[in-house]
């Protein structure tokens, strides 16, 4: 069984070799998850103080944040002792979001995309950054990423959480958007399991706004059938890429052959690390609904990125931030 890398990997990389690893309309209301067990929370969550947040995060912090895949890779080192996992069969849910203001390929170059950008926190003492993504929520500042990017894995949950949407060059143009509470799966915070491999954030309004009002949410979907087509965004920092801007991938899901007790599927891409967390979306633009996000890939040169299922878990931890 082989042992993946994520993108986390990737970045420490920048200054050690290379590694990999990982990367519109109206409103509906979930289907309410399965309960995961009497008396056992399926959703962990932390309230995080974002007062000083924005201001934390300045161009030379930006600038010198590690990748925060480096903290799936200590998940992963800490041993996932996850049975082989059964596909999760639950009720195709698909929620609309708002509209923002094919080909297989290995990546692209794009323009920035409204709802999409780089997430900014500090965890252990060390600052990192990870890409995101709004979606719909009852809320309206719902931010979706890693779980790797909210909390360790097992562990702390992140501080100065802030979401730059549209982020290019350095640039803010919407505003940096601080979190107020941070959620994921149990299965994440307490073991650090990759099948679950995914957070929320949601974030305080900015100048009396709330966040889907600005750049718009996208609409997710959870249950889908496997081995649909993908397009995934991130914002890559390893060589070839700088981190500075969106970069995408699209193409065909497959199962991971490596590690299947992981349930994840994964896409033609070669993003590096930043780019976890970035979303997933069905079909061919940024205009599907999102069904996972970057987490992980094998080898400092890979060629295929890994992202969890969106099933009923994932799916309880979403409804949970987004009615919060």
């Amino acid at each position: 069984m082989r042992t993946p890398r994520t993108l986390a990997t990737s970045l420490l990389s920048l200054s050690a070799a290379a590694l990999l690893a990982v990367t519109a309309a109206g409103s509906a209301t979930a289907s309410p998850a399965s309960a995961q067990g009497k008396g056992v929370p399926a959703v962990a969550s932390q309230a995080v103080d974002g007062a000083g947040a924005a201001d934390y995060w300045t161009p030379d912090r930006m600038a010198s944040a590690i990748p925060g895949d480096v903290l799936a890779d200590k998940a992963l080192a800490r041993g996932n002792k996850s049975p082989a996992a059964a596909v999760e069969k639950g009720a195709s849910t698909q929620i609309s979001g708002k509209a923002a203001r094919g080909k297989t390929t290995l990546h692209a170059s794009e323009s920035p995309v409204a709802n999409i950008g780089k997430v900014f926190f500090t965890m252990g003492g060390s600052n990192y950054v990870c890409s995101g993504n709004s979606v719909t929520s009852t809320n309206k500042s719902t931010v979706s990423t890693a779980g790797h990017c909210v909390n360790e894995g097992p562990g702390a949950f992140a501080t100065n959480f802030v979401f730059v949407p549209a982020y290019l060059n350095g640039a803010a143009p919407y505003g940096k958007w601080a979190a107020k509470a941070l959620y994921t799966t149990t299965q994440w915070s307490s073991a650090g399991d990759m099948q679950y491999d995914t957070g929320f954030a949601v974030v305080s309004p900015l100048n009396g706004q709330n966040l889907s009002d600005v750049v718009g949410a996208s609409g997710v979907q959870f249950n889908a059938a496997r081995g649909l087509t993908y397009k995934s965004y991130g914002y890559p920092a390893a060589t070839p890429f700088d981190g500075q801007s969106l970069i995408s991938c699209t193409g065909p899901a497959s199962d991971d052959p490596n590690n299947p007790q992981f349930n994840a599927q994964g896409i033609p891409c070669d993003m590096t690390g930043g780019s976890s967390g970035g979303p997933w979306f069905i079909g061919t633009s940024s205009a599907g609904y999102q069904n996972s996000i970057n987490s992980y890939g094998y080898g400092t040169r890979s060629t295929v990125m890994y992202g969890p299922y969106w099933g009923s878990v994932i799916q309880q931890a979403y409804s949970t931030a987004a009615a919060s």
